[in-house]
C-alpha cells in the first residue's frame, strides 16, 4: 500500500516531500482521525513530527502487533528517522532507506537490526512464514553466534546479512510442502485454478480446494492467487474462497485459457461447447508454469494446481474481478456517515459522483482517483462508474443520503438488467455490487426537529423531470388522504415553482392548519437550517432544491421545550397501549 507522509506544521513540508518522492507515498495533512483511519486500513505511516504526537493518536488502537502497520516518526529537518510500529513489518528498512537517502540517522532499538536488515518474522512480499513463533529461537540462536542450514532458495537472506553454512544449527526451508521442518517460509508459487457451476456454494468450493492441497502435500500459505475463467467474475463461492485464502480473485478470457488446449490433461468437449475453452481449472492453474495438480471435482467445482518456479505477482496474472460499491454518504456531516459507508470509500481506488458529493468526503480521501461529474447526466455517471469496474477496478459511486432513495442504486440494477442500447458491456454484467445504506434527508430532518416520522410514513418527490405530473398529483392526494406523514424530496426549483403550492392546497384539505411542518435546508452543512411550522404558515416560495419538507399527519405535534426550541412528533400510540386513553 502506498505510504503516507504525513506533515504537522509547515516546516516539514519539505522533509515530507523529499520522503514521499523517496517512498513512493503520498504527502497528506497530520489530523488524527485520517490517522487512525490510514493504521486500521493497514497504510506505511511516515509522520514528518515528534514521535509522541503518533503515539498519543495511535495508542487506543494499539492491540495485535502482528497485524499493524509500519509507524515511523521523522523530525522536521531530517536528521532522525524512529520507527514506532512494524519494526519487522517495514518500519525498519524504511527507516534505513530514508535515513540513507536524506542524510539523517535511522534509530533502530530491536536487537536483530542491530546486525541484519530484515527480522526472519518480515519475509519479503511472496513468502509467508509457516509458524512466526519459530523465528524467535531462530533469531536468538544467530545472535548467539549459530550460522543458517538452507533448504531451498531465499537470497534475500544473505542480502540482509544471515550467515548460511552447510553445516548451520539453525535449519531453514524455504518450499510449499507441509512437512518441512525448523523454520520455514513458503514461497506463493502456487496458483489454483478452479471452476463451479453457478451458484455452488461456497462450502462446497473451500473444501475441495483444502482437501487438492492437502493431497499434495501443499501448504495454502504458498497459494498466491485462485484463477478462474472471466464468465465466473460474479460467481459468489469463488470470492468466498478468494477471502477464505486470504489471496485474490484472478480472471482469464475465454481466449487466455483456450491458449493452453495442448497442454491440458483432461480437455473437454462440453466445457468448450459451454464455454469457449477446453479446460478451465487447469488452464488457469498452467498460467503459474505448470501443472502439479491435474484437475480434481466434487460434486459442483473443479480445481487444479499450477506451480510457478518463481514467487507469483497475482497483479500480471490476468486480471481483477470488478467491483462496485454504491455508497450513500448521508446528509453531508462527517458524523452523519455510516461505517458501512466509511470502510467502502476507504477500500475503493476510484471514486466517481457529482462534484459536491465528493467535496462532502475530501477528509476521507488517500489517493483515490476521482471521477467528477456534473449535476445530471445520471445515467453517464452511473454507466462510467459500472464499465470502470469491469476493467477490474474497486469504484464506490457515491451518492447523498442514502443511494436507495432518489438516487443511483435503483439506476444501477436497472442498467445491469438492460438489454438492447442501452445494455453493458459483458464484462460490466458481471460486476460484482455491494451497496451501503446512508442516513436519508428524511430521517436526519426528522431527527433534527424531533420525531416526526414516529408512525407511518411515505415519501415523495416533486420532480416531474422523470415522473409524470398527473402522477405525483395522484401521489399527494393519496398520501393527504391516507394520512401519512409526508417527506417531499425535490420541492422546488427555479423552473419547478408550483408543485410545491399544489401539495400544501392538498394537504391543508386532508390537514388541520395546526399540522406541524418540518423545513430543512443544507443538511449536514455549514449553512444547515431546520425549523418547525405550521401547515398553514408554511411558506412554498421560501424553499429550494436544497431544502426536504416533511408534513405531519392529523396526529402530530408540536411543542416548546424550556430552551426555546420548537420540536415535532408522531405519536405511536403508547398512552392507548397503556391504558391512559380511551
Amino acid at each position: 500500500m502506498k505510504p503516507a507522509v504525513l506533515t504537522f506544521a509547515g516546516s516539514g513540508r519539505d522533509t515530507a516531500a523529499r520522503i514521499a518522492e523517496l517512498i513512493g507515498g503520498e504527502v497528506l495533512a497530520g489530523e488524527a482521525g485520517q490517522i487512525r483511519r490510514l493504521f486500521g486500513a493497514g497504510r506505511p505511516i511516515v509522520g514528518v513530527c515528534a514521535a509522541g504526537i503518533l503515539i498519543r493518536i495511535l495508542a487506543p488502537l494499539l492491540s495485535d502487533k502482528t497485524v499493524e502497520p509500519p509507524v515511523l516518526a521523522v523530525s522536521q529537518d531530517g536528521g532522525h528517522v524512529v520507527p514506532l510500529l512494524g519494526g519487522h513489518h517495514g518500519a525498519n528498512r524504511l527507516a534505513r532507506e530514508i535515513a540513507a537517502t536524506i542524510g539523517g540517522s535511522a534509530a533502530l532499538t530491536t536487537a536483530s537490526d542491530s546486525r541484519f536488515s530484515r527480522g526472519l518474522d518480515e519475509p519479503p512480499a511472496g513468502y509467508r512464514i509457516a509458524d512466526p513463533v519459530a523465528a524467535k529461537p531462530a533469531m536468538a540462536a544467530l545472535l548467539g553466534g549459530e550460522t543458517i542450514a538452507l533448504t531451498g532458495d531465499a537470497p534475500w537472506l544473505a542480502q540482509a546479512g544471515y550467515p548460511i553454512a552447510p553445516d548451520g544449527a539453525v535449519a531453514v526451508s524455504v518450499t510449499e510442502r507441509l512437512d518441512a521442518e525448523g523454520l520455514v517460509y513458503h514461497p506463493a508459487t502456487l496458483l489454483a485454478g478452479m471452476g463451479c457451476e453457478r451458484g455452488a456454494g461456497a462450502d462446497e468450493v473451500i473444501a475441495l480446494l483444502e482437501a487438492t492441497l492437502a493431497e499434495a502435500g501443499l501448504s495454502p500459505k504458498s497459494l498466491a492467487a485462485i484463477g478462474t475463467i472471466a464468465l465466473k467474475a460474479d460467481e459468489p463461492a469463488l470470492h468466498a474462497a478468494a477471502r477464505h485464502f486470504g489471496v485474490p480473485l484472478r480472471l482469464f478470457t475465454s481466449a487466455e485459457l483456450a491458449a493452453e488446449r495442448e497442454r491440458l490433461e483432461n480437455p473437454s468437449a462440453i466445457v468448450e461447447a459451454e464455454t469457449g475453452t477446453p479446460g478451465v481449472a487447469e488452464a488457469a492453474a498452467l498460467k503459474a508454469g505448470r501443472l502439479i495438480m491435474p484437475k480434481r471435482k466434487s460434486a459442483r467445482a473443479t480445481c487444479a494446481i499450477g506451480l510457478s518456479e518463481a514467487p507469483l505477482d497475482p497483479a500480471s496474472l490476468g486480471r481483477a474481478p470488478g467491483y462496485l460499491h454504491i455508497v450513500g454518504i448521508g446528509p453531508g456531516a462527517p458524523e452523519t456517515r455510516t461505517a458501512a459507508a466509511v470502510a467502502a470509500l476507504e477500500a475503493s481506488g476510484d471514486w466517481v459522483g457529482y462534484g459536491l458529493y465528493l467535496d462532502l468526503i475530501a477528509d476521507l480521501a488517500t489517493g483515490q482517483q476521482e471521477h467528477r461529474f456534473p449535476l445530471g447526466d445520471e445515467e453517464v455517471r452511473v454507466r462510467h462508474a459500472i464499465e470502470l469496474a469491469a476493467t477490474g477496478r474497486t469504484v464506490a459511486l457515491v451518492c447523498s443520503g442514502d443511494a436507495q432513495i432518489y438516487a443511483m442504486a435503483a439506476l444501477v440494477f436497472e442498467l445491469l438488467s438492460a438489454q438492447g442500447e442501452r445494455a453493458l458491456s459483458e464484462d460490466a454484467r458481471r460486476v460484482a455490487v455491494e451497496s451501503h445504506p446512508g442516513i436519508s434527508a428524511l430521517q436526519a430532518a426528522s431527527a433534527a426537529a424531533g420525531a416526526l416520522l414516529g408512525h407511518d410514513f411515505c415519501a415523495i418527490s416533486l420532480s416531474d423531470l422523470l415522473t409524470p405530473r398527473e402522477d405525483i398529483l395522484k401521489r399527494l392526494e393519496g398520501a393527504a388522504a391516507s394520512d401519512f406523514v409526508t417527506a417531499f424530496y425535490n420541492p422546488r426549483s427555479q423552473r419547478r415553482t408550483d408543485l410545491i403550492i399544489a401539495a400544501k392546497s392538498i394537504f391543508m384539505a386532508h390537514r388541520p392548519p395546526e399540522t406541524p411542518v418540518i423545513v430543512a435546508s443544507s443538511l449536514g452543512r455549514p449553512d444547515e437550517m431546520v425549523t418547525v411550522t405550521t401547515l398553514s404558515r408554511f411558506d412554498p416560495e421560501s424553499i429550494d432544491m436544497l431544502t426536504i419538507v416533511l408534513i405531519g399527519a392529523s396526529s402530530s405535534r408540536a411543542f416548546t421545550r424550556g430552551d426555546g426550541r420548537t420540536v415535532a412528533f408522531t405519536p405511536r400510540g403508547y398512552a392507548r397501549k397503556a391504558g391512559l386513553l380511551s
